[in-house]
């Protein structure tokens, strides 16, 4: 009797297919990225005074936090998508 199991789960297939991991770190930099930027702008007032000054600087770490990883979401999804629409239309 021959094993025929596969080296991979079919579900690590798949992800490799879509280029998951890379997609990821792609995403998670960009979003620290943009993020940082957010918050260097506006904590260190890069542009001239903010006309709205309450919140903390740890309240808007808190922000930033929360908008890199929200920006990194969104660009693994985009970068996934045209992954698989690229597989779809070389099939």
């Amino acid at each position: 009797m021959a094993d025929d199991t596969p080296d991979r789960p079919p579900t690590a297939n798949f992800l490799a297919a879509l280029s998951v991991a890379r997609n990821a770190k792609i995403g998670l930099a960009v979003g620290v990225t943009f993020a940082l930027f957010v918050y260097a702008y506006r904590v260190f007032e890069l542009l001239g005074p903010v006309g709205d000054s309450r919140g903390s600087s740890l309240a808007f770490l808190a922000l930033a936090f929360t908008l890199a990883l929200a920006t990194a979401a969104v660009v693994a999804l985009a970068l996934m998508v045209l992954s698989a629409v690229r597989l779809a239309r070389e099939l």
